[in-house]
């Protein structure tokens, strides 16, 4: 399984931004797919998630503003992401094969095991 994201850059407060996550190699899914975001010396945050239903979770600090989709035909994750703030600023990462936050009926995106791509870094300025 291979994850390659794209799409990160600069943008000032405010602005947009949409990530993209090419997956390959993925062909029997089970769990739930996401976007993760982490900066220096913190803990990877999960952002957003979707699973094979169509069924998004988000993050309380994300809502409203970024949107996880998904284009099975072409294989790809997507997070489009409004009205970005300084604090927004991060590596972001997609995953596949993460558990689903309603399995444990937490408000959170853990980690878990599965696949990842190697990030793409979001610089929000203020």
């Amino acid at each position: 399984v291979q994850l390659v994201e794209s799409g990160g850059g600069s943008v000032q407060s405010g602005g947009s931004l949409r990530l993209s996550c090419a997956v390959s190699g993925y062909t029997y899914r089970r769990h739930c797919m996401g976007w993760f975001r982490q900066t220096l010396g913190k803990a990877r945050e999960g952002v957003a998630s979707v699973d094979s239903g169509g069924v998004t979770w988000y993050a309380d600090s994300v809502k409203g503003r970024f949107t996880i989709s998904q284009d099975n035909a072409k294989n790809t994750l997507y997070l489009q992401m409004i009205s970005l703030k300084p604090e927004d600023t991060a590596k972001y990462f997609c995953a596949a094969e993460v558990p689903c936050p309603y399995y444990r009926g937490t408000n959170s995106l853990a980690p878990g095991v599965g696949y990842w791509g190697q990030g793409t870094q979001v610089a929000v300025s203020s």
